[in-house]
């Protein structure tokens, strides 16, 4: 990544994203919009020749011409008859011919007397295509001529050359410009209003330090509530051992707070134990303990003394760990039996392995790529917070390297990252 690319404001970004995105909504609608406008102008072209040849074909004038013999005298009528026709209609061509294909009729009269150059049908039945002939590829349609006991005595092609069809085309692209530009200036006032929107948020903060906001503020939050625990735990039972000295029971009280403390301390030794332990991670790890205890979740953490620091930062370590530990207590709080584990060990490769694991009914399959994205959560709508936790740490996660795995029975969420660099 470039200076340039890591300065650049989280606004510039989502204003570079959505302008290439209404650019390439604008080009393919330009495309489908030709499209559109190629294959209507085709089948117009087909329908007009396909109409007029019907109509010519059902004239009296070139059914009597036509029922003659004289072939001669029948150019005579319809030759001036068909070139009036063409003038006045949109088609470039009308060819009147005899059964066998002799032209009677053609724009050209030095043709006149010569084979049709096309498709005659075997049978008297109406048929259109696309041919080349005298004046180049055409879209024609050649029908019967029939007289009124039935006999077959001639045929009409009328058509249009696609020169003329491409004109047509040509003539309607300005409209379709014009609506492709629309869709981008539309798609371009949308992304400058984001990149406002978006800066009256953010500021001129790169998206990464948006994104580090976004991960100390979670941080922050989950540190409170872990505290927040632990505080009115240890002050349930200080209240608890003052009216038991009250009481006189000295004994008892002691034995509260003989065993508030050794509780702790087994965590604590824990999270000492640890070469390369982090003292926010092992405060968090306190907190929740007691986040647990008061949601009554039985808590158990194992916790390698060889596992490694990992390469996160400690904001980033703590967003991760206390919103797993979060989504676990929620999943354990609401399953008959109600226990959490939390474990740290070293990966093969030298980094650590989290792992964070719980008797909740676990994640559907349908949505264990859902529950990643920004927005999407399986909680009910509107409390705080819900849809950014796990989001956030597959982001941080990745980021760093590492990987984020969902486990059945039990659910366990399986974060790998490498370990932190001397």
């Amino acid at each position: 990544m470039t200076r340039s690319e890591r300065s650049r404001s989280a606004a510039s970004h989502v204003f570079v994203v959505l302008l290439v995105a209404a650019i390439l909504v604008g080009a393919v609608a330009a495309v489908i919009l030709a499209l559109q406008t190629q294959r209507t102008s085709r089948a117009e072209a087909e329908h007009l020749t396909s109409a007029l040849a019907h109509s010519l074909a059902g004239s009296p004038s070139v059914i009597d011409a036509l029922d003659g013999e004289d072939a001669d005298a029948a150019s005579d009528v319809l030759q001036p008859y068909a070139a009036a026709v063409v003038e006045h209609s949109a088609l470039d061509f009308i060819t009147v011919m005899t059964p066998s294909g002799l032209r009677v009729t053609h724009p050209d009269p030095a043709r006149l007397g010569e084979h049709y150059l096309g498709t005659i049908p075997a049978a008297p039945a109406t048929l259109t295509e696309e041919f080349t002939g005298t004046l180049g590829a055409s879209i024609r349609t050649i029908t019967p001529v029939l007289n009124s006991t039935g006999e077959s005595v001639g045929w009409v092609a009328a058509g249009v050359t696609v020169e003329s069809v491409a004109e047509s085309i040509l003539g309607r692209l300005p409209s379709a410009v014009t609506i492709t530009a629309l869709i981008v200036a539309a798609g371009s006032l949308g992304a400058f209003l984001a990149r406002r929107y978006t800066r009256r948020i953010a500021g001129d903060l790169p998206a990464g330090r948006v994104r580090d906001a976004v991960a100390s503020y979670e941080s922050v939050r989950t540190l409170g509530e872990a505290l927040r625990a632990q505080t009115h735990e240890h002050g349930n039972r200080m209240h608890t051992a003052v009216a038991l000295l009250e009481l006189g029971r000295t004994r008892e009280a002691i034995d509260i707070l003989a065993e508030t403390s050794q509780q702790s301390q087994s965590l604590v030794d824990q999270v000492t134990a640890r070469r390369d332990g982090d003292p926010t991670v092992g405060a968090l790890l306190l907190g929740k303990a007691s986040q647990a205890k008061e949601r009554g979740v039985e808590w158990s953490a194992d916790i390698a003394p060889d596992a490694p620091r990992s390469a996160l930062a400690p904001m980033d370590s703590i967003a991760v760990l206390g919103n797993l530990i979060d989504n676990a207590l929620d999943a354990a709080a609401a399953a008959p039996v109600r226990w959490l584990r939390v474990v740290f060990r070293s990966a093969p490769n030298g980094g650590v392995v989290l792992e964070v694991s719980d008797s909740g009914a676990g994640v559907p399959a349908a949505v264990r790529e859902q529950i990643f994205q920004h927005g999407f959560s399986t909680k009910p709508a509107g409390a705080e917070g819900r849809g950014v936790g796990l989001a956030l740490v597959r982001s941080i996660v990745n980021e760093a390297g590492g990987t984020v795995e969902i486990l059945d029975e039990p659910t366990t969420f399986r974060v790998t990252l490498p370990g932190a660099r001397p």
